[in-house]
């Protein structure tokens, strides 16, 4: 009788075990994303930003650290930034505003980041300046290339299509 039990339970729950643990897509993978910025990270001023973007050769994401607002860890990003700060510390942060998620650029005037979405700025750190943004920019994990001064590693996913 148990027999028979188990082989029904295991008949009736085995169809639905991919619903629940779904296998990635063929081709996709986590890994490090290899990115050459058009100004090295080490020739950047205070006050610098330097834009990026994924690559679509293979289709890549870049995988967020942290996030707040529409952002959340583990979300994906399509480019971002590295910035040295005013006080020369440098951050890579996703594309992504916190609001509604809207690409945000880099205005060289003020020194900010601002969404044209819906208004918001951001300080180059990625903290909110003012709203409707309430949550920071999110990082993106990301190391130097020891071979490459021009190039970094960013924590990302190549999304196999």
């Amino acid at each position: 009788m148990a027999s028979l039990l188990t082989a029904t339970v295991v008949a009736g729950g085995l169809p639905i075990v991919p619903y629940l643990w779904p296998a990635p897509p063929k081709g996709q993978k986590k890994g490090k994303v290899k990115i050459q910025l058009t100004k090295s990270i080490n020739q950047l001023a205070n006050g610098d930003a330097v834009k990026f973007d994924a690559p679509k050769n293979p289709n890549s994401a870049f995988i967020m650290a942290d996030g707040g607002g529409d952002n959340a860890a583990g979300d994906l990003a399509f480019g971002g930034f590295a910035v040295k700060d005013e006080q020369g510390k440098v951050h890579v942060l996703a594309i992504n505003c916190s609001h509604l998620g809207c690409s945000i650029a880099l205005n060289e005037t003020d020194k900010t980041f601002d969404c044209p979405c819906h208004g918001s700025r951001f300080h180059l750190d990625g903290t909110v300046r003012h709203g409707p943004a309430s949550a920071p920019l999110s990082n993106l994990t990301w190391e130097q290339d020891n071979s490459d001064p021009s190039t970094i590693d960013i924590e990302g996913i190549v999304l196999g299509f």
